[in-house]
């Protein structure tokens, strides 16, 4: 019942942005555009002392006390905070050793070179991948043809859901952002285990609850914050993970397209490359080469926390 719940939230959700075509984008374009200056100057006119800074000078060193992963092993999508983010990286976590090494055992290690495809969306299902090492980026393509990104997926997560028993199709896609190395379960191997080990049916609820966690979190990004409020979210989220400080100011360390950004705020590219522009001109981030640098933390805080 769970599964099916979760499955169809998706279904509900994903469609509703395939309903986006051409010509409701261009209309919601112009009237950002119309909009922008009054919004924009709502959310960043108002001034304050400079948020103190938390992040490294130096690049990030694991720190296993603090309960964080480094920010390279850190899953990413459209969140309120950086919290939990990786939660589902350690589904498997209570399982045995030997428990580990049967479900190992019943998959098929398989190497998968950055920028090939790990499954596509509309193709025949028939199980799920475990992410061994190395980065999955999964998204939905509406029928224009536009993209939106659901998350980045890193080593220890699973990808491929929310089916799980095979059959049906694939509702998304996965593609290698860098070289992976996975573990598939067939739909067979999976029904074995889900019967044989009661702990894997319970690491799976658990990968499946922090799935859902996620698609949530992003369904109510998309549905009660502005695009230049996820924006500002998203470079926040970017700082805290990847953030090196510079004096006063914090060094974005992770190279991002804006194409990158448009997936995932759920906008498009020329959007996002005009509001850049405009947070430069409000210096509230500078751009050098593919590097974004935030001049004022508190800036882009003032325009999530509106009085």
């Amino acid at each position: 019942m769970y599964f099916s719940a979760v499955k169809d939230v998706d279904f509900v959700f994903l469609s509703a942005l395939a309903m986006r075509g051409p010509q409701g984008e261009q209309t919601t374009m112009t009237t950002l555009k119309e909009a922008l200056d009054s919004e924009t100057e709502s959310l960043i006119a108002r001034s304050g002392a400079t948020v103190p800074l938390d992040w490294p000078t130096k690049p990030k060193a694991a720190a296993p006390s603090t309960g964080r992963v480094a920010a390279d092993q850190s899953a990413l999508f459209m969140s309120e905070s950086i919290e939990g983010l990786n939660l589902g990286a350690h589904f498997l976590d209570r399982l045995s050793g030997d428990e580990k090494a049967q479900v190992q055992a019943a998959g098929r290690d398989v190497l998968v070179s950055q920028g090939e495809m790990v499954f596509s969306q509309g193709e025949y299902h028939d199980g799920i991948f475990i992410i061994r090492r190395g980065q999955v980026r999964v998204y939905y393509t509406a029928p224009s043809g536009r993209e939106i990104t659901l998350a980045y997926w890193t080593a220890g997560h699973f990808v491929g859901g929310p089916e799980i028993s095979g059959f049906g199709v694939h509702m998304w896609s996965g593609v290698a952002i860098e070289d992976c190395e996975i573990t598939a379960l067939s739909r067979r191997a999976l029904q074995t285990l889900l019967l044989q080990v009661p702990s894997f049916a319970l690491a799976m609820i658990d990968g499946l609850i922090a799935k859902g966690k996620c698609y949530s979190s992003m369904a109510q990004m998309l549905g009660t914050r502005s695009v230049i409020e996820r924006l500002a979210q998203y470079l926040l989220n970017l700082a805290e993970l990847y953030g090196i400080a510079d004096g006063n100011t914090v060094v974005i360390d992770r190279k991002v397209t804006h194409d990158q950004i448009a997936a995932m705020v759920g906008s498009t590219r020329q959007w996002v490359t005009m509001m850049l522009k405009r947070f430069q001109t409000k210096h509230i981030i500078s751009i050098e080469g593919s590097v974004i640098r935030i001049d004022r933390l508190d800036l882009l805080k003032k325009m999530l926390f509106r009085d």
